[in-house]
């Protein structure tokens, strides 16, 4: 049971490679015949976990709820994209968010659910590194705005450099995974060479002290609240 259910969770995702806009597209009658066994698939397993479950527990598990509700929004949405096409009106398959939460929700994702629980109690323990990082971002990019901004220099496709606040945090976050580096130094570097200094700065703050500890910060938090036992 537990194989079938997980070979109909992965065809049911694997759909979006085939449903429009599509890697393989292939005829919309395919993939919505495939969809409908697999949601037939899942309700069938929801009723046979209801026949050998308690009534009152069964409706008190929100796990049961969640699988219900995804099943129907899919059918709604797959009956309304249906129509929409008989009348040659373009629309979009916005239950197709909603499919992983098959993935989570059935009984034998166990350890899958123990993961995302883990996840979801790590994010409050690291919110605190976060910060402290984004707020270096924003300290360096104000003080990349009094450095260069009114230089008046130039990128090399002759755009302004550095002389909008939020265009240089932005920069300044990819240069924090080093794959603007070195271009974006490069008109303040051919100004005076000393700016270099502040991208050097930069690079060892940010992306070798902040991302090294928020890592840190993340792995120690998960690795501890995945030693938790919780139930199902």
């Amino acid at each position: 049971m537990r194989t079938a259910t997980y070979f109909f969770i992965f065809l049911n995702l694997s759909l979006a490679l085939f449903e429009e806009p599509a890697v393989y597209p292939l005829p919309f009658l395919v993939t919505s015949l495939v969809e409908v066994v697999c949601l037939l698939v899942f309700f069938g397993r929801l009723t046979h976990f209801a026949k050998v479950t308690p009534r009152n527990m069964f409706w008190k598990d929100t796990k049961n709820i969640c699988i219900m509700v995804a099943i129907l929004l899919s059918l709604i949405d797959l009956a309304i994209y249906g129509v929409l096409r008989i009348y040659d009106v373009k629309s979009i398959r916005w239950s197709r968010i909603v499919r992983p939460i098959f993935l989570v929700n059935f009984a034998e994702s166990r350890q899958i659910r123990r993961a995302f629980r883990s996840i979801r109690n790590t994010m409050p323990e690291i919110t605190y590194v976060f910060l402290l990082f984004m707020f270096s971002l924003l300290m360096f990019s104000l003080m990349a705005l009094k450095l260069f901004g009114e230089r008046n220099l130039q990128t090399a496709e002759g755009l302004p450099y550095f002389r909008n606040y939020l265009e240089i945090v932005f920069d300044l976050y990819v240069l924090v995974t080093t794959a603007n580096s070195p271009d974006v130094m490069m008109p303040a570097f051919d100004f005076s060479s000393w700016y270099a200094l502040f991208f050097i700065a930069f690079v060892i703050v940010n992306t070798y002290i902040f991302m090294s500890l928020f890592l840190a910060v993340v792995y120690n938090n998960y690795k501890k609240h995945l030693k938790v036992p919780c139930g199902g």
